[in-house]
């Protein structure tokens, strides 16, 4: 028995130093390959201070396209780091934002807001299950107790954080030795041709319900106010913006017309400025898909509507008396 425990506590060490030892080669090639993990960028950002954190979900990525924000930088002035991600809610950009906060500072935020990450669990305690996402993000201490409390906290799925601390979906990834960019990025200089299929099935992917689920709502406009009073807390400035979307796309989305009217009057009493940019400059040839801009379209809005935005870093809000 003491021969096949030692030989079963041998084996057992040698599996570890070898799981060990592809995990620490995973792990350099998410820094290897790294790019649009809002984490990666966390991890990897040499200043310790910047004007605008940008986030927010897929809307606000193309804002970091190729060299556009370079071209932002230079034309404001400012420091810009862009941590959006895909299908982005609200509880994963409270999330990227406090570990931001954690090793770095900010004088204000830039969210791009999108009515569909309130409607659906998939895009708030969801996300931190997403494969895609935990396989290109660095191991941090700090980031791994977050993922814990985050658990307790908000019922973010314990197995998120057993899979990124065990490294598994990085192990495992089969896209391991490609660059981590959004498959829209190879996209932004062309103009989609639009059709009625495609339109409905994006509508019918981002918002499948047939009616409003009123306590999923509640829930996430609850955590979207205490971002909102996160942010005024750590002394932040605050922006929230829509983007530009074709007209009829924005005429097929449910509710739209309701959600803004709350969200104007919310962010106005919390003395936060909000500029819905839904409507202006969405000519159809300014995208690449049903509703991201192109590269054409994402100039003229930002000469035209972000820049003046970015070029000032508004005070912390404050509530009207």
């Amino acid at each position: 028995m003491r021969r096949f425990a030692r030989s079963a506590a041998a084996f057992v060490a040698l599996g570890l130093v070898l799981y060990a030892a592809v995990y620490g080669a995973a792990e350099w090639l998410v820094y290897r390959t790294g790019d649009a993990n809002p984490f990666y960028k966390i991890a990897t950002l040499p200043e310790r201070r910047v004007d605008w954190v940008i986030l927010g979900a897929s809307h606000a990525m193309p804002l970091d396209f190729a060299e556009f924000n370079a071209t932002m930088e230079r034309e404001t002035d400012k420091r810009i780091v862009n941590l959006a991600a895909t299908g982005a809610g609200v509880l994963y950009n409270r999330f990227v934002l406090e570990q931001f906060l954690e090793s770095h500072e900010a004088g204000a935020v830039l969210f791009v807001l999108d009515s569909f990450s309130f409607y659906d669990r998939q895009w708030n305690e969801g996300r931190f299950s997403d494969v895609k996402l935990i396989r290109r993000t660095p191991l941090s201490g700090s980031l791994a107790r977050r993922l814990l409390a985050y658990g307790l906290a908000h019922g973010v799925p314990l197995t998120a954080a057993l899979d990124y601390l065990s490294g598994f979906s990085k192990i495992n990834n089969e896209e391991r030795f490609e660059r981590d960019v959004w498959e829209g990025e190879a996209k932004f200089e062309r103009v989609f041709r639009f059709s009625q299929v495609q339109d409905r099935q994006r509508i019918a992917y981002l918002y499948p319900f047939e009616q409003v689920d009123a306590a999923t709502f509640e829930r996430y406009w609850a955590q979207f106010a205490d971002f909102v009073a996160f942010a005024k807390a750590r002394g932040l400035g605050l922006v929230v913006v829509k983007t530009p979307i074709p007209a009829h796309i924005g005429a097929m989305i449910p509710g739209e017309a309701d959600f803004d009217a709350r969200v104007a009057a919310f962010l106005a009493a919390q003395g936060v400025p909000f500029h819905d940019f839904s409507g202006v400059g969405n000519d159809t040839s300014y995208f690449f898909d049903t509703d991201h801009l192109n590269r054409k379209g994402l100039t003229l809005f930002f000469e035209q509507r972000l820049k003046p935005i970015l070029a000032g870093i508004p005070a912390p809000a404050a509530p009207r008396p």
